[in-house]
């Protein structure tokens, strides 16, 4: 499994289980067939509902902690100094774990919530409680006001990355600052058909003998992005993970570069109104 390296030297896997969405035994059975296909770093949020589900998985898969990579959010309306270490101490407790690698402000809300949660996570990385800090749903500006007033500069920037919205601005950015961007909805979410409908996606993985899928990851991938693909299907699942033994070629790459629309299919990141 091939890693990227955040800048305090944590190892994040390049491809982890997305579970937004998946409810109840579909989130435990989902977690337990990703972790029996090899992957080892899991993608859950307090608002998802399902952090006890993801820690039973964890709990009854057998793969030793120190080889997993679990990601948590704190929720917009948890968003604070004392109520994001409120809310963190739960989702431990819901996960069965006495720390997370990766913790997550999940939405951008105000520039003074983003100051007093992050002065939070600081101090749960201070404490050991938390391997990596970062944020979801930051852009450009969001991310410039926490590399000029925190202490500690984030490690992870998840936001909706596919196709169709290819973020190639914000990835730059990110680079030359140290922030890894992570891609979720890679497969476009609710819009997947009309990933599977397009002629170049499909031109591409028949070259390769993959899934329009497969090579959707896949490119991410090549361009250093990590990437949590969610499904509940063990077929799918496994296929997801199923995509190291290719390279895409440059001139591929390329085509798969002019399909970008700027389009997004999940809110716009300042003008969140939950």
């Amino acid at each position: 499994m091939k890693k990227q390296k955040l800048h305090n030297d944590v190892l994040m896997p390049i491809i982890g289980l997305g579970t937004f969405r998946s409810k109840d035994e579909d989130a435990y059975h989902a977690v337990l067939a990703a972790l029996e296909a090899g992957y080892r770093h899991i993608d859950t949020a307090a608002v998802y509902g399902n952090e006890e589900e993801v820690g039973r998985a964890i709990k009854d898969s057998k793969v030793k902690r120190k080889d997993l990579f679990v990601t948590t959010k704190i929720w917009n309306t948890e968003q604070g100094y004392r109520k994001s270490l409120k809310q963190f101490n739960e989702s431990l407790q819901k996960l069965g774990l006495e720390y997370v690698d990766l913790l997550l402000i999940h939405w951008f809300k105000s520039y003074d919530k983003t100051r007093r949660t992050w002065n939070a996570f600081e101090t749960l990385y201070d404490m050991g409680k938390v391997k990596a800090i970062g944020v979801s749903n930051f852009n450009v500006h969001h991310l410039q006001y926490l590399l000029d007033n925190a202490n500690i500069k984030p490690m992870v920037n998840q936001v909706e990355t596919h196709i169709h919205l290819q973020n190639h601005f914000l990835h730059d950015f990110c680079k030359k600052n140290g922030i890894q961007l992570e891609a979720y909805a890679p497969l476009m979410s609710h819009h997947i058909d009309e990933l599977l409908e397009n002629e170049t996606m499909k031109e591409i993985a028949d070259k390769y003998g993959k899934t329009i899928p497969q090579i959707a990851i896949r490119w991410l991938t090549q361009r250093e992005i990590v990437v949590i693909p969610k499904s509940i299907h063990k077929k799918r699942i496994k296929e997801n993970f199923d995509i190291f033994d290719i390279t895409i070629e440059d001139e591929d790459m390329e085509k798969i570069n002019t399909l970008n629309k700027g389009r997004k299919y999940f809110p716009e990141f300042d003008n969140v109104n939950f």
